[in-house]
C-alpha cells in the first residue's frame, strides 16, 4: 500500500519550510516601484511551485500592474470546483531597524518563522500548493477540481484584479472561492470569517506659500498650513467618536440582534488585548463594544500626517504645506466611492481662502463583503477546523480588508470562504512578522481533509 498524502507531507515538512523561506527571501513589495522586478520574480517562483506540484498549465499573466499567476486541475467530473486564492506580494518592511532579524532573511525562532510575508500571505498560500502536490503524488488525482489564482497586488488594493477576473471569467469558473488569505482570530480559538470591511483612501494637502517662511517675520500674517490641517482633520469626528461627514452612515446595513449577541458571547479579554498592543485604554465610537467597533462598524482613520520641521531641536518656520493620508474601513452596504467623495466635499466646504486645497482620492477601492452563515463551504470549514483543533470555531467578521470577497461575488457570482491559517497576532504589516509552524502543520492537515470532504458534496449544494 502506498504512502498517504498526510505521511508525504509529514516526511517533507523540513523541505516545505525551506521552500517557504526561499519564498520569503524575495522582497515582493508591491507598493514600491523599486521592487517591481522582485514582485515578478515572486510570481515566477509561485508558477514554478505549481508546476512542480503537478499543475502543468500554471502560468504568469501580465497585467497593467503586477502579474497574476493561475493554474488548474479539472479532472474530477461531477465533483465541485474550487477557486483557490492567495497573494504573493507583501507590505514594506519599514521600520527595518525595529526588526530583530532582517525582514527578508527568514529565521526560525521558538517554532515561529520570522520574515516579511511569512504570515501574510506566503505561508498560508503555500499550504494548498503543497497539499495539491501531496495528493497528486500519492493518489494520482485530486478529490475535487481546483483553479489557482495568486495575485501580486493585494497589498495595494488589488487594483487590476477586477479587470483580470472579467477577462478570464471562463478560466476562473468555479463553484466558490477558498481563500488562503485572511486570518484566524486567535491562536487559541479557531474561527471562520463571515464578513470583511471595505476600504477607500485619500490624501489631503494644504499649500499656503511657495516656500517656508520665518515664523517671526511672517507669523500672524500668513496662514499656517499645519494649523489649518489639524482643524480640518478634527472636524471629521464628533466627540462620541462617530464620523461627522454628512452621509457617512446613510447606507450602513444594520446588524441583526442575534449576530450582536453571538459577538458578545465570544470569549474576549479586553485588558489582555490592550496590553498586547501597548494601549492604556480602548477608544472609539460610543454605544458599541470594542469588537463591534472593529468588526461591524465603519471607521475613518488618519494614517499619516506631514508638514514642517521634524528633525532634532527646533526650526522656527511657517511651513509652506502640510498634508495627511486617510483611510476608511467600510461595512455593508457602504459604497467606497461615495464615502471618499463625501469626505472630499467635507474638506472643500470647510477650507479657508488662505489655503490651497488638493485632494487625491485613490482610485483603487475595496467593497465590504459578507457571506451567508449557512453557505455549505463555510459550514464545511467549520467542521474541518473543529476536527483539526478539537475546538468549536467562532464566527467572526474581519476588521481588515480583503478585496477579493466582493470582487468574486460581483464579477463571477460566487462566494468566498476564508480558510487561512495565519493568526491575527502574527504582526503582519508590522516589524517582526512571523508564522507559527504549528499553524503550517494544522493548515496542511485541514486543507487535505477539506479537499476530501468536499468531494462528497454535490456541486448544487455549494
Amino acid at each position: 500500500m502506498g504512502i498517504s498524502a498526510e505521511s508525504f507531507l509529514s516526511a517533507r515538512r523540513q523541505a516545505t519550510i525551506a521552500e517557504l523561506m526561499r519564498f520569503i527571501e524575495i522582497p515582493s513589495v508591491s507598493t514600491d516601484p523599486a521592487h517591481a522586478q522582485d514582485v515578478h520574480q515572486a510570481a515566477e517562483f509561485v508558477a514554478k511551485r505549481l508546476i512542480d506540484a503537478g499543475i502543468v498549465d500554471a502560468r504568469v499573466h501580465p497585467t497593467a500592474g503586477h502579474p497574476v499567476v493561475t493554474g488548474s486541475w479539472r479532472h474530477a467530473p461531477g465533483k465541485p470546483t474550487i477557486l483557490i486564492y492567495g497573494h504573493y506580494d507583501v507590505q514594506p518592511p519599514d521600520p527595518v531597524a525595529a526588526w530583530t532579524s532582517p525582514p527578508f532573511v527568514p529565521v526560525v525562532r521558538a517554532d515561529r518563522l520570522f520574515g516579511r510575508g511569512a504570515s501574510d500571505d506566503k505561508g498560508p498560500m503555500m499550504i494548498p500548493i503543497k497539499v495539491t502536490e501531496a495528493l497528486l503524488a500519492t493518489e494520482g488525482a485530486l478529490p475535487v477540481n481546483v483553479v489557482f489564482l495568486f495575485e501580486g497586488e493585494e497589498e495595494v488594493g488589488s487594483a487590476h484584479l477586477g479587470e483580470f477576473i472579467e477577462a478570464q471569467a471562463a478560466l476562473l469558473a468555479a463553484d466558490f472561492v477558498l481563500s488562503a488569505d485572511g486570518a484566524q482570530w486567535r491562536a487559541d480559538l479557531p474561527s471562520v470569517i463571515t464578513g470583511s470591511r471595505g476600504l477607500c483612501a485619500l490624501e489631503i494637502r494644504l499649500d499656503t506659500t511657495g516656500k517656508d517662511l520665518h515664523s517671526g517675520r511672517h507669523g500672524g500674517a500668513i496662514a499656517n498650513p499645519i494649523q489649518a490641517l489639524v482643524q480640518l482633520l478634527a472636524s471629521l469626528h464628533h466627540a462620541d467618536g462617530s464620523v461627522a461627514v454628512a452621509g457617512f452612515y446613510d447606507h450602513v446595513a444594520e446588524v441583526a440582534h442575534g449576530e450582536r449577541a453571538l459577538i458578545a458571547a465570544i470569549p474576549f479579554d479586553e485588558s489582555a488585548y490592550l496590553q498586547s498592543v501597548g494601549a492604556s485604554a480602548a477608544d472609539g465610537e460610543t454605544g458599541y463594544s470594542l469588537i463591534e467597533r472593529n468588526w461591524i462598524r465603519p471607521t475613518l482613520e488618519f494614517n499619516g500626517i506631514y508638514g514642517g520641521y521634524a528633525g532634532p531641536g527646533k526650526k522656527t518656520v511657517i511651513p509652506s504645506h502640510a498634508g495627511a493620508k486617510i483611510t476608511c474601513r467600510l461595512v455593508p452596504d457602504q459604497n467606497p466611492h461615495t464615502i471618499a467623495n463625501a469626505i472630499a466635499d467635507h474638506f472643500r466646504v470647510r477650507r479657508t481662502a488662505a489655503v490651497r486645497l488638493t485632494i487625491d482620492v485613490e482610485k483603487g477601492v475595496a467593497w465590504p463583503y459578507a457571506i451567508s452563515p449557512t453557505h455549505p463551504g463555510l459550514v464545511l470549514a467549520e467542521t474541518i477546523l473543529a476536527e483539526v483543533t478539537g475546538k468549536t470555531p467562532a464566527r467572526v467578521r474581519m476588521g481588515a480588508t480583503v478585496p477579493i470577497g466582493a470582487l468574486f461575488k460581483r464579477l463571477l457570482g460566487i462566494n468566498t470562504v476564508f480558510f487561512s491559517f495565519a493568526t491575527a497576532d502574527e504582526d503582519y504589516h508590522a516589524p517582526n512578522e512571523f508564522f507559527r509552524l504549528t499553524s503550517l502543520d494544522a493548515g496542511l492537515t485541514a486543507w487535505t481533509r477539506y479537499f476530501r470532504a468536499l468531494a462528497g458534496r454535490s456541486i448544487q449544494a455549494v
